[in-house]
Order: structure tokens, then sequence, then C-alpha cells
């Protein structure tokens, strides 16, 4: 039997071999067979990271149809945080998919979705009440903040952040601060979306939380005016934007701010959410409560599910109808959902995150003291960025951050590039992954730099 023929039917979850291990080159035959019909089948626009058909996963890998076991350091764009086909997750789901598969929420309701919302209710930040209503997908979540926003305050315009990123449909695309390839040619955006500056530590010549606030909200009250301002959204720690995490005080001064202006918080912990950042969720580090949240990722362990968290006096503020789809809260991802809060809460995953984050910032420390080519370390939990300069300039560096990205799939390490200037390297390892695999997956990481 051949290698390729052992992973004929492979078994995913955490009884994978936990390693690194390259049978062929990447992509193998197999995976070239399916990119062709890829190529020849699916629309141009749908892009892929690494050139893999992948066939199983779980713990810190990931599985290819020719035998090649990847290290996972990516988690699905930060959704399998609990480790792929976990265990609790998949008997939760096969047990709902026995049940029934659907029946819409909105014609005849089912208790697990009423359960996950009592359960966003308890472990988002606040004491106060809260209420959720469950969606698809991030961008439906933060489509559904801002309506839910809207009617709240009756006003209209929103305010998002430079390096933000919201979503693709139309309008998160116009919250989206990124054109390529995010927005470019898919205008004309939604109307009454306006945006402030960030606070970027790194490059904003070391303005302090609170003076990087006060510049934002005078761009607010200048350009839009409080009095027109339905809501302000911000990832506590930007995403997509690079791994931003603003200066102490920025989100502190915002938050107040909203708060004297009669002005909806939302904070989009899409990506920070559910264990990612340390804490169960990144508002928690800098000691703030929004008035909304919207959650997805790693909320199901994989499958589809997002949702608006919040004051209840906000989520009511919608008439009846008013929010909703045939497909939210679906019964299977309710059930996983469950599975999913259970396994953060009982494994206390968040503290996994912050192991996670003392050995990659230690060792990409190590490797920054010998290298000017990385300018930044940063993130929290397991979400954590190298952003790459050119070191005579500081200018952003993206033909090597590609480089170091390519070269690191090619040898069996799956990582994933970000920012707005296309030169930051992030690492979104499932919480299940070993130390091993996360030294392993840094040396390969410290080879393509040398070689680079």
């Amino acid at each position: 039997m051949t290698a390729i023929d052992t992973v004929a039917a492979p078994v995913g979850g955490p009884t994978l071999p936990q390693e690194r291990r390259l049978v062929t080159e990447i992509p193998g035959p197999r995976s070239q067979e399916l990119l062709a019909r890829k190529a020849a089948a699916v629309a141009a626009g749908v892009g892929h990271t690494a050139p893999i058909e992948a066939v199983a996963a779980g713990g810190g890998v990931v599985v290819d149809a020719d035998g090649n076991s990847l290290i996972d350091l990516g988690s699905g764009i930060a959704v399998t945080t609990v480790g792929n086909a976990h265990p609790r997750v998949v008997e939760a789901v096969t047990a709902q998919v026995a049940q029934f598969t659907h029946t819409c929420f909105m014609v005849s309701p089912y208790e697990s979705y009423v359960a996950v919302a009592e359960a966003l209710n308890r472990v988002t930040p606040g004491d106060h009440e809260k209420k959720s209503a469950l969606f698809n997908s991030g961008a439906e979540a933060v489509e559904n903040a801002i309506k839910i926003a809207r009617k709240f305050t009756k006003k209209q315009a929103v305010v998002a952040f430079d390096h933000g990123y919201h979503g693709r449909t139309n309008l998160t695309m116009a919250l989206t601060a990124k054109s390529m390839p995010y927005k470019s040619g898919f205008g004309p955006f939604a109307s009454e979306v306006y945006r402030a500056p960030m606070s970027y530590p790194f490059r904003d010549g070391g303005l302090s939380g609170a003076d990087a606030a006060r510049k934002a909200i005078s761009v607010i009250e200048k350009q839009v005016g409080a009095e027109n301002l339905a809501a302000v959204i911000i990832e506590p720690i930007q995403g997509e934007g690079g791994f931003i995490v603003p200066a102490d005080g920025f989100l502190e001064h915002l938050l107040r701010w909203c708060r004297s202006n009669d002005v909806v918080f939302i904070a989009d912990e899409i990506q920070t959410g559910f264990g990612r950042t340390g804490a169960m969720f990144a508002s928690e580090l800098f000691g703030i409560v929004p008035d909304l949240i919207t959650t997805a990722k790693g909320i199901a362990a994989g499958l589809p599910l997002a949702a608006v968290t919040g004051r209840a006096d906000i989520m009511d503020a919608a008439h009846a109808g008013g929010l909703g789809g045939t497909y939210g809260g679906n019964p299977i991802a309710c059930a996983a959902a469950l599975a999913a809060i259970e396994v953060f809460e009982s494994e206390d995953l968040p503290s996994r995150a912050r192991e996670i984050e003392t050995l990659l910032t230690g060792r990409l420390r190590d490797l920054q003291a010998s290298d000017p080519r990385i300018g930044d370390i940063r993130g929290r939990g397991a979400m954590i960025a190298v952003e790459f300069v050119v070191p005579s300039t500081g200018d952003p560096d993206g033909t090597l951050t590609s480089a170091i990205a390519k070269a690191c799939i090619a040898q069996g390490v799956i990582v994933l590039t970000c920012g707005t200037y296309g030169n930051v390297i992030r690492f979104l390892p499932p919480l299940s992954i070993s130390d091993d695999l996360l030294h392993e997956g840094l040396d390969v990481i410290a080879a393509a730099l040398a070689a680079h």
C-alpha cells in the first residue's frame, strides 16, 4: 500500500497523526487534479491560499489527498478554534442531523436556537440584560447590527475605521477599508458610511490611545456629526487590516464619547471572539462593554452561524419580522455552537490561547533580534502577527511577505497573510495544536526567512 492509498479514507479530528509530513511536492497530483476542476467549474473570483485538496483535519494538522500533512496555522481563518472535528461537536451535530435538519426558526421554533441565544447573553461582556439574534455569516451579523442601531437611534450614519474589515456584501464592503481584493469594481456602495482614523501604534508615530481617539472623534464630529450618527463599528483588534492592536485608552475614549452622544457602539468580534485572544472576547482585554457585539467564525466550530448580541432595549428596537432569514440559527449549526461553547469553558481554551501567545511571541522576537525586516510583532492570545518592512525605510514589504507565505506552504505549513499593505503574516492556530507543532511551524518560517 502506498502512502497515497493510506489516506483514501482518512479519519478526521484529533485521531490524525499530529505531524508535518511531505509525501509529494505541494501540490501533489491529486490536489492538482482538483485544482484543475476548480479552475473549470468555480468562478475565478473564488481564490485559495494553499494549493491542496483537503481530505481530513484535526488537532493542528490538515491532510491532503496526496497524503501530505500540513501544520495548520490558520484555522480556516479563525473558525476551527476548538480544533477541527472536535469529538463533542461531531457528536452533537450527528445527533441533530438524525433528529431534523431544518424547520426555519421563524416558522417552527426549536430549543437549540434559544439555548444559543441564552449562552451568548451569558458569555458576552457585561452583566446587563441582553438579547441575541442568529444569522449565517459575519457579514450578515454586521448588516443586522447596523439595521438594529439605525432603528433604535432613528439616525442613519455609520462610522467605521481605517484598516477595518467587516465583510463582502454591499453594506459591509462600504464599511471595509481595503479596496483590493474586497471592493475594487464592485460599487457603488451603501450610503451614509464614513471612515475615521484608527490607532495603529506601529505606524502613527507613537500617538497615545487618548490622542488617537481625540483625532478620530474630531473627524467624526466635523464630517458626520453626532446628531446624525447611529453607530460606530470597530474590531477591538483588527483582523484583515493586520491584527492592529489599538493603543491603551483608544477604545475606552471612543466608547465614552458614544455613550455621551447616543451613538451605538458595535464591537465586531467575528475574528477576535471565542477565546481567540486569550479572553472569551477581546473587548474584555480593554475593559469595555459594547452596546452590540457581532460574532461568527469560532462560534460553531466550522458550521455557518453568526449572531448579534447586545443591550435588550436596543435589540428589541426592530419590529416583529424585521430580523431573521431562512437559514439563520440552523439547528445543526446551533448544536455545534452549544458543543463548542461547552468546550471553550470546560477546557479553559482562553488559557491555552495565552500559552500559545507566549510561545509564538517568544520565538518571533528571537527572529526579530537578528532580522530587521521584522518591523513589528503584535496581537493577543492565538491571534499574533508579524509585519514585514524594508529596513532602510520602514515601508511595508508585501513582496517578501508573499514569498515567505508561499515558501512555508510549499514546506507543509499553512500561514495566512493580511494587512492593508499586504505585508503581514498572521498566526491563527487552532487551540488544539501542540507546542511541538507550533515550534516546528516556526522552524519552517525561520528557514524561509533565511532563504529570502
